[in-house]
């Protein structure tokens, strides 16, 4: 019986010019290139310009997607922005982006679920292709989180960067088996009873300001490896594949110690994690799609490949998606 699938038609990123390395903090805050390496694994992100915005983001990386996908602005008809870090409260950044893009046709939105925003995105995007609601998308993951960092706690100002990554899909029938090319399957999880492990001290509802990140590091990091663990099992029983089947492991790219933890759980090959974190830190929702950009234009990610992304951010929310490239 074939059914639609969201296949992966494109992909592309952007990283911001300015580049702060672990010594560049040291001249901000108390903190050591060998503390942040050694509980982290990140040596370096990059931060946006003034006056560069997280919408100016979204648009380089799909300006790039699209290119790589051989098609125009004119050909998509949603446009679904995850973001924690909006230009505004409101219009969506999705909304700006269309407009810069010049794209008059079709919807656009923005999907708040922080570093799990892109998996969400991903997974709502094709039940709206299977509904008919659009055939193309861009779904872009994209943040600014330099400007709601407190950058006097080295618990959380050392962590994250600013960046965009992009990919357009394309609803295809298919046949419906795990030979597919696009999502094949995908899980997506919440449990509001923890949004105070890591989260924002602002908003518009609550204090009219913006406010800072914060985070209890080791929460989180107890949460992520049992939850990450937990949707990806669901993926395996409702495919019948496993972590041998598993050709790119593409993770929210958080800390390091956290996807080593989730990679051995789930028996996949270290081999087969792609990592970016090391040169661009947390960059939230645009963690995945930078690394998926990454991998496809090193040569790592091909045609026919079983590619499995997972995210856990703020709210708790977590999730994971299963592709072939």
């Amino acid at each position: 019986m074939s059914i639609l699938r969201s296949v992966v038609r494109g992909v592309g990123s952007y990283l911001p010019a300015e580049v702060l390395t672990n010594a560049d903090l040291t001249k901000i805050v108390d903190t050591s290139d060998e503390w942040i390496v050694e509980r982290t694994g990140i040596r370096a992100r990059h931060r946006a310009a003034p006056g560069e915005f997280t919408s100016d983001l979204a648009v380089a990386a799909a300006r790039a997607a699209l290119a790589n996908a051989g098609l125009e602005p004119s050909d998509i008809d949603l446009v679904v922005v995850a973001t924690a870090t909006p230009d505004h409260t409101f219009p969506s950044t999705a909304t700006e982006v269309q407009a810069k893009l010049g794209i008059t046709r079709g919807f656009a939105y923005d999907i708040q679920a922080v570093c799990s925003g892109f998996v969400y995105a991903l997974t709502t995007v094709d039940a709206q292709m299977k509904a008919g609601l659009a055939k193309r998308a861009l779904v872009i993951g994209a943040e600014t989180f330099s400007r709601i960092l407190d950058w006097t706690d080295r618990t959380t100002c050392v962590l994250f960067g600013d960046g965009a990554g992009a990919v357009v899909v394309e609803a295809q029938w298919s046949a419906g088996t795990n030979d597919d090319h696009g999502l094949l399957a995908a899980h997506l999880r919440a449990d509001g009873r923890f949004w105070d492990k890591l989260y924002v001290d602002g908003g518009p509802s609550t204090t009219g300001v913006a406010g800072h990140l914060r985070m209890e590091g080791r929460e989180v990091f107890k949460h992520a490896v049992t939850n990450l663990a937990e949707v990806i099992e669901v993926l395996f029983e409702q495919t019948g594949l496993t972590g041998a089947d598993i050709d790119w492991f593409v993770p929210h790219q958080a800390n390091r110690r956290i996807i080593d933890a989730t990679g051995r759980k789930l028996g996949i090959d270290p081999a087969k994690i792609v990592l970016t974190l090391e040169r661009q830190g947390n960059t939230s929702a645009a963690s995945i799609p930078l690394a998926l950009d990454a991998a496809v234009r090193d040569g790592r990610i091909k045609r026919g490949d079983l590619v499995m992304l997972e995210a856990m951010g703020g709210g708790f929310t977590w999730g994971a998606a299963l592709v072939r490239w």
